[in-house]
């Protein structure tokens, strides 16, 4: 294996590092190869992705370039997976199988370098295999690889499961319980979703995050949602609401201005769980938190006063 001790992987902490973060972390250093994180999102961070982007680009975007315009000139690559497809019906959003080359277009004339994985099983091209040629890329021996991977894949599943035993038990708890449907790199995220756990915990209620489910079972049972939605997290947090709603007092949709395939899919939840008070929330990146308190509060009373 080529020496890459001196190798420096930047991870921006937006996007998908909420989901696979720790995945990433564990491989690169089983590998023997450094990572450095971006800093946690504030509102400088935003400022400087909302410059960067296109106009029509989601919140998510806007602070996922913020965080990598901060690794630039910072390490030897950053890292930003193309993640398209798990398989037929289970598809991500046009924005992950493009990122890595808008990402590229937009940074190009800074003489950064970036590292990538081409994830999509409909082309053949599994994780395992796209791990194979990122590590190839770095100089690393197919065996180190390999063993780097199932290292850090048995890791990420202990890690995943875990969480999801953790977040089972908070419905044990008395209290107000709310269930949260929003991708973890909104509702992770310290400076778009996290102040509102922070809320709703000021507020004495339980939030419980969706998407901490068996993923298995909830893309099966967002069948009975709709059959023919083919976003694979959308499908996640659908089966997750219908697997846990009638434990939970209410929902919350929580979404980020302008995304396309949260839009259609929030709505379609509004008009199936008719029976259970739902909030529907959308981050637009305004500063302050007034607005939001306002509504979470009025939600809450809702809820309080149903349960008499």
């Amino acid at each position: 294996m080529k020496e890459t001790a001196k190798i420096i992987v930047g991870i921006p902490r937006a996007m998908l590092y909420y989901r696979y973060g720790g995945l990433w972390h564990d491989f690169f250093t089983a590998l023997d190869i450094s990572t450095i994180l971006s800093q946690p999102t504030h509102q400088a961070t935003l400022d400087e992705g909302a410059r960067i982007a296109a106009d029509e680009s989601c919140l998510s975007h806007k602070v996922f370039l913020g965080h990598v315009q901060e690794l630039i000139g910072q390490c030897d690559y950053i890292l930003i997976p193309r993640i398209s497809s798990f398989g037929r019906r289970r598809e991500m959003c046009v924005r992950f199988s493009a990122l890595y080359d808008q990402t590229r277009t937009i940074f190009r004339d800074t003489g950064q370098k970036f590292l990538t994985y081409n994830l999509d099983a409909l082309s053949g091209m599994d994780e395992a295999a796209a791990f194979q040629h990122m590590g190839h890329s770095l100089g690393c021996s197919p065996s180190a690889v390999g063993m780097a991977y199932a290292r850090a894949k048995k890791a990420e599943k202990r890690d995943w499961q875990e969480r999801v035993k953790a977040e089972e038990t908070l419905y044990e708890r008395e209290g107000v319980k709310i269930l949260i449907a929003a991708h973890s790199y909104i509702l992770e995220d310290p400076y778009l979703g996290a102040p509102i756990l922070d809320i709703l915990k000021a507020l004495g209620t339980i939030p419980v995050r969706a998407y901490y489910t068996d993923r298995e079972a909830a893309l099966k049972k967002s069948d009975d949602i709709s059959p023919t939605c083919k976003w694979e997290m959308s499908r996640e947090l659908m089966g997750s609401i219908s697997l846990h709603e009638a434990k939970a007092d209410g929902v919350i949709l929580l979404s980020a201005f302008p995304c396309g395939p949260d839009a259609m899919v929030n709505e379609l939840l509004i008009r199936k769980f008719q029976g259970k008070p739902v909030l529907n929330l959308v981050l637009d990146g305004q500063s302050g938190t007034a607005g939001l308190e306002t509504r979470l509060e009025s939600f809450v009373d809702i809820l309080r006063f149903k349960e008499g």
